[in-house]
């Protein structure tokens, strides 16, 4: 398998590359050349049919929307709804973090029904069905870990998170450097309780050359996992989140030399005045790979809100280097999210990508707030609502308003700035 990257490192554009350049608006010799340089990649395995979307330098902000069932909630119907709303109301990828029922046939079904890319975190497979076994996580099988990759990967898994960087080095900081929330991500969790009972070396970091080998074979994005990450305001920026990001950059370089595609993944909770260095830092120690970040949630103490907690880290973020927004829903911390969580999710981040590109300028983001600013001038709500990010809600909103057969609105009626401004 000749991947995206490869043939972008031999002058080669492709089918993707041409399609992306089309919608992103961008020459397509300028995005081979950032593929080559790995700043921008394509995740869209060999398996998987869909409208291919590029995640990195100089183009529109991504999001993606997290779904998939429980051991405590699974009901596979609700996800795949869940799914359909996430791609309606404008997720650019979906991730299957599923951990009930049979895992394989949940992801085979999300892959063939999904119209955007697919990730996924093997880990949670394996360890979901060692649990349902009555094992312990100590007795985890690497081979099977390997395996689970494979399997994923040949079914069409777009892209992985994979918690290569928690090592113990990197753990060693963890200790000597006590956290409020120690560690948040369920994949890191999992790799340091099982390093620990073993006292060995985490095996994604030990055999990555293997990991790489299967990866390749499929063409599938690497998402280099944040296992260390921050989950809460006060462990941000300490020396086990600086740890991991020191080996990523390391195993960035490596997949690139392989030909495999490959961005990093980041924070987690982490204050408004932290944001814009720790993206810098990200993109220095990384080689400029696509970062992808949760939130980041800028305070703890708004659960219930985390949506827009979220969307205000994710705006910063996006400013300063970050490219592919993880969504956070209203039940983050909670619960696992309904639909109308996920809706308001990926309309939240949504709007937190859009704020970024408007000021950096990318995917024609300026002219759509022109194109919408001209026709509330013009009391033109047609246009006004075709150019929303929620054309939907906007509509209903004034439909189901007192003036909703009137150009003005209910909330200045007759004495409208707009109307008596162009009146004179």
């Amino acid at each position: 398998m000749i991947t995206q990257i490869e043939k972008a490192k031999e002058g080669i554009i492709t089918a993707e590359m041409n399609i992306v350049a089309k919608n992103e608006k961008v020459d397509v010799e300028w995005l081979r050349n950032e593929i080559e340089l790995g700043r921008i990649v394509i995740p869209k395995n060999k398996n998987h049919d869909f409208p291919v979307v590029a995640i990195g330098n100089g183009l529109r902000t991504k999001v993606n929307a997290n779904m998939g069932t429980s051991e405590k909630h699974c009901h596979f119907e609700e996800e795949l709804e869940k799914m359909k709303v996430a791609v309606q109301y404008g997720a650019d990828a979906i991730m299957d973090l599923s951990t009930g029922g049979d895992l394989h046939i949940i992801l085979q079904r999300i892959i063939k029904e999904s119209s955007v890319m697919v990730g996924t975190v093997p880990i949670y497979g394996v360890a979901t069905r060692l649990l349902a076994e009555g094992k312990a996580i100590k007795e985890l099988d690497p081979e099977d870990l390997f395996r689970e990759i494979e399997i994923q990967a040949k079914m069409g898994v777009d892209f992985m998170t994979l918690h290569c960087g928690i090592t113990k080095v990197s753990l060693s900081f963890l200790e000597n450097d006590k956290r409020v929330c120690g560690i948040v991500s369920r994949g890191g969790a999992l790799l340091k309780r099982w390093m620990k009972e073993n006292g060995k070396e985490n095996p994604l970091y030990e055999q990555y050359d293997r990991v790489l080998d299967i990866c390749k074979q499929y063409d599938v994005t690497i998402s280099l996992g944040d296992g260390l990450r921050p989950g809460a305001g006060a462990d941000a920026t300490d020396r086990a989140q600086v740890a991991e990001l020191l080996v990523l950059g390391e195993l960035v370089d490596r997949a690139r030399d392989k030909g495999v595609q490959v961005m990093v993944e980041g924070p987690g909770h982490m204050p408004l005045d932290q944001i814009e260095a720790n993206m810098k830092l990200m993109k220095r120690l990384c080689s400029e790979a696509p970062f992808y970040v949760l939130g980041p949630l800028v305070t703890d103490s708004a659960p219930g809100y985390d949506h827009i907690v979220g969307a205000i880290g994710g705006t910063i973020a996006a400013i300063h280097g970050a490219d592919f927004l993880c969504y956070v829903t209203p039940a983050e911390h909670l619960c696992l999210p309904d639909v109308k969580d996920v809706k308001e999710g990926v309309i939240a981040s949504r709007i937190a990508a859009h704020a970024a590109d408007l000021v950096n300028n990318v995917a024609g983001a300026r002219q759509r707030d022109l194109t919408i600013s001209k026709a509330r001038y013009d009391l033109d709500w047609e246009t006004m609502f075709t150019n929303s990010i929620d054309p939907e809600l906007a509509k209903k909103r004034k439909m189901e308003s007192e003036s909703s057969e009137e150009d003005h609105c209910t909330m200045c009626g007759n004495l409208c700035a707009v109307k008596n401004d162009k009146s004179m």
